[in-house]
């Protein structure tokens, strides 16, 4: 007689008829999006479930592939899904084009070097690496909207934005790969590049000792940054960076980087390996991870005593004018640009400040009691102070 089949029989048998290949090498069960199981044969080597005629795999294609799909994807759908199973492709797309134009800048200044990059999830340089990582959302705008919902901006996004990051990340990738940061003299002009990395900078906002490429005066953050900065605009074609900056002292930077850029044109790097660090395809945990991650690292404590600046801007009259809280709301999405262009703070930690008000103007019920025009131009002159005051307590510090 046959024996008698179990359950578990039945379940087992269900999931290898529905086990769909990832990338990274975990299947996930057809139909249950946020349902992922590792391999059970695991220890017959995860290379089966990349062998197409492995009888054990059902080989099914990765909805990422369709264009369709992206199309019609829900931020749910997204938020589920884990980075491995994206699917992004580097070549071809407006990143690796961007990348190329870096490329070309470097060629024009006779640096034999050419930074690799690929997608992981944010911008980094791994030691000893010629290259940098570029955040997944970059790849496309489906992407790329997601990121504005979840983190009410998209970094790198715009054009110029973009070259700027591309040539502090070639920075970085040009001191690795020919150890520049090993030389006396860079250390000399930048200062000890061993130093800890700080978990917070608190910057000078008019000092003049630094060059300007990205927001936040980024170079204030570490002697590294410093020199990747000081690259960046020495690489910028469009800057006459010895008419912008004559009066600076942060010319003297600038003049070392060109001799040390003339020193090593034309020379091959000493470190050549352009090894892909922590890519998609190794990424497991979902969207939704990533994000609720991203969000705690950029909570940032804001002061709530700040009732009597809300009554310099907003009157306690209760009996007159409209409502604060839906002066606020309506005017929120203006003052968070507004505010994160014009200080640097990331767009996020702007709309927890502006949460904070609407919240307090509804308990105390406060009021408009002047033109838009004035009330607006007060409310910016709040949230710029409230800002400054917690950048001057440690900015906070994304490394790139």
């Amino acid at each position: 007689a046959k024996p008698k089949r179990s359950s578990t029989d039945e379940f087992m048998e269900r999931i290898q008829r529905n086990y769909v290949p990832c990338r990274c090498n975990v299947r996930t069960l057809r139909g249950l999006r946020c349902l992922r199981i590792t391999i059970l044969a695991c220890q017959n080597g995860c290379q089966m479930t990349s062998s197409a005629t492995s009888p054990h795999v059902r080989t099914l294609p990765n909805e990422f592939d369709s264009p369709a799909y992206w199309e019609t994807a829900t931020d749910e759908d997204l938020l589920s899904s884990r980075l491995c199973d994206l699917s992004l492709t580097f070549e071809g797309s407006l990143v690796q084009r961007r990348l190329h134009r870096v490329h070309r800048e470097l060629e024009a200044k006779n640096i034999v070097a050419r930074p690799n990059a690929w997608f992981s999830e944010e911008f980094f340089n791994p030691d000893g690496i010629l290259g940098f990582a570029i955040p997944f959302y970059l790849a496309n705008s489906r992407l790329m909207r997601l990121e504005r919902s979840q983190m009410l901006e998209v970094e790198g996004a715009g054009e110029a934005e973009c070259r700027r990051i591309f040539r502090h990340e070639a920075g970085h990738a040009i001191d690795e790969a020919y150890q520049l940061h090993a030389r006396q003299d860079y250390r000399k002009i930048f200062g000890n590049p061993s130093l800890p990395y700080p978990s917070s900078y608190k910057p000078k906002p008019n000092s003049r000792d630094f060059a300007i490429n990205l927001s936040n005066w980024y170079a204030q953050a570490h002697p590294v940054e410093d020199f990747a900065e000081t690259f960046s605009i020495w690489l910028n074609p469009h800057i006459e960076w010895r008419r912008d900056y004559a009066d600076w002292p942060a010319l003297r930077k600038l003049e070392f980087v060109d001799r040390l850029m003339q020193e090593i044109a034309g020379k091959q790097p000493a470190v050549i390996n352009v090894t892909e660090v922590e890519p998609l395809s190794e990424l497991r945990h979902t969207l939704a991870e990533h994000y609720a991650a991203k969000k705690r690292y950029f909570a940032w404590r804001w002061p709530q005593n700040y009732d009597v600046d809300l009554k310099r801007v907003f009157s306690d009259d209760t009996t007159n004018g409209p409502s604060a809280t839906r002066f606020l709301l309506r005017v929120r999405a203006q003052l968070r640009t507004r505010i994160a262009e014009g200080t640097g703070v990331p767009a996020y930690a702007v709309d927890q400040l502006l949460r904070q008000m609407v919240a307090r103007t509804r308990t105390l019920d406060l009021r408009v009691a002047e033109t838009d025009a004035v009330t607006m131009e007060k409310l910016l002159v709040l949230l710029t102070l409230q800002t400054a005051g917690v950048v001057h307590k440690g900015y906070p510090k994304v490394a790139l």
